[in-house]
């Protein structure tokens, strides 16, 4: 005798166990260089899991230009397109259940706010915000909605970083005392700042914000601890038209891609890379956005030269540099520790040679470039020492993809959600906040020449050691 429910409670077992994944529907805003990496992402190795039902930017050529490409990576048709000012309506008219945010700095607190109280989840490139009110505001939307907010700190998952978060976490160097940290960023990267939206603080908060928050969560992230204290010194020394005139270079165009100027190793003619026409040159007809202003000319708001004390809930300090011109790119972190020490050195590009070096790889660390340098060569080296014994280097693996591979290990954790990692990479909007408040902290101290405690910014939630 046959028992008919048992069949049928198999046949739907079997049923289960192979039908896909449901795939989290997505609506991503802000179409500009980072959104690249999620789309193909998307439409790649996590097509199974992740379906993009939208696109949205104030420039529509730039939507245009993603949807070419969507049709390259496979796409059957065009996915829709809103206005940002529909994106509430849009979410909830459409089931969306998570916003990828990748839009300028300052829009960031609006966009996350806006999307959390629609009901989606957010995924936001670094940084989370840039001022005071935008902290207040998120924190405010999380508690409020209970809903997700992750940002993108993808140099966590470096092996560079993460072999160094290994060392310090098994305790090898002991109890860490203090780090010092330095990092500069070359003329064809540093400089890129200075000609886009970023070169004005309201935009971006500058440098220490934007560029920083990834370093500043690096600290937090490796030492295991929460800033207290922050103490800032720094100025605009190199780029923008007083320091063009102090250095007598002459007249300046207004931007870089225009006829009849020659050779100028600060000038980005968009002409000269495909991508950078596509996605910015041919599409200022919609919103008038400059990508290539000249980095001597007025307007410049942010800092080029950096330097910070922070002092740590838990007692380490750091001492923090940042250069936006150097002839070379890279970072030299050290961290002591009451057993001994760690040195990490990373080049990232050994010189910028106007003669091989290709402008548009602005970002060297995310493409990686060979340099020809017979002193300075591109690489990385982690060395430990203990007290009492010898230095040792230890080995350093990277994989395929930008930044070491951990662009991939990154989108793996976005879209297939975090395993159990020792490490602690997958990072939170308390991460978030926790970076950018030494940055908001610094341009205030930046202001006061005084130090500021970051308890007194109230950010709208207690950051302390302990926190989630």
């Amino acid at each position: 005798m046959v028992n008919v429910d048992s069949a049928e409670t198999k046949t739907e077992s079997a049923e289960t166990t192979t039908k896909p994944p449901k795939r989290t529907r997505i609506a991503l805003i802000g179409t500009g260089g980072r959104s690249e990496m999620y789309i193909r992402a998307i439409y790649g190795q996590h097509a199974d899991v992740a379906e993009l039902i939208a696109l949205s930017d104030v420039n529509q050529g730039r939507v245009d230009f993603y949807q070419d490409l969507i049709k390259e990576l496979g796409g059957t048709e065009p996915v829709a397109s809103f206005a940002p000012g529909e994106l509430t309506s849009f979410i909830q008219s459409n089931g969306i259940e998570r916003v990828i945010v990748t839009t300028p700095d300052y829009t960031h607190a609006d966009y996350i706010v806006e999307a959390l109280e629609a009901g989606a989840d957010v995924v936001v490139e670094k940084p989370l915000t840039i001022d005071v009110e935008g902290c207040r505001r998120i924190t405010e939307a999380v508690a409020k909605t209970g809903k997700n907010v992750v940002v993108t700190f993808n140099y966590r998952y470096s092996p560079r970083n993460t072999a160094l978060k290994e060392v310090i976490q098994n305790g090898v160097i002991g109890k860490v005392t203090s780090i010092d940290f330095s990092w500069v960023l070359d003329t064809v990267h540093g400089a890129d700042y200075f000609r886009r939206w970023h070169r004005e603080k309201k935009n971006s908060g500058g440098l220490l914000i934007h560029k920083a928050s990834h370093h500043f969560d690096l600290v937090n992230w490796w030492i295991n601890d929460v800033p207290e204290r922050v103490f800032a010194s720094g100025g605009l020394r190199f780029y923008g038209e007083k320091n063009a005139a102090e250095r007598g270079l002459g007249d300046r165009p207004e931007r870089g891609t225009v006829d009849g100027l020659g050779h100028d190793p600060f000038r980005l003619d968009m002409r000269e890379d495909e991508r950078l026409k596509a996605l910015y040159y041919d599409n200022e007809k919609f919103d008038g956005y400059l990508r290539d202003q000249d980095v001597f000319t007025e307007g410049i708001t942010i800092e080029d030269n950096l330097a910070l004390v922070v002092d740590y809930q838990g007692g380490p300090t750091l001492s923090y540099s940042l250069n936006a011109h150097s002839p070379w790119e890279g970072y030299r972190v050290t961290v002591n520790g009451t057993e001994g020490r760690a040195e990490l050195e990373v080049v990232e590009r050994a010189a910028v040679e106007s003669s091989t070096d290709k402008k548009t790889v602005v970002d060297p660390s995310a493409t990686p470039i060979e340099e020809d340098d017979a002193v300075r060569r591109n690489g990385e080296r982690l060395v430990v020492q203990r007290h009492w014994e010898a230095a040792y280097e230890v080995p350093i693996v990277n994989g395929e993809g930008g930044h070491g591979g951990g662009d991939n290990l990154l989108l793996s954790d976005l879209f297939n959600g975090p395993g159990v990692d020792p490490l602690g990479r997958p990072s939170g909007y308390i991460d978030g906040l926790r970076s950018v408040s030494v940055g908001i902290a610094g341009n205030k101290s930046l202001d006061s020449d005084l130090p500021v405690r970051i308890s007194e910014l109230g950010l709208g939630v207690d950051l302390s050691r302990g926190q989630a």
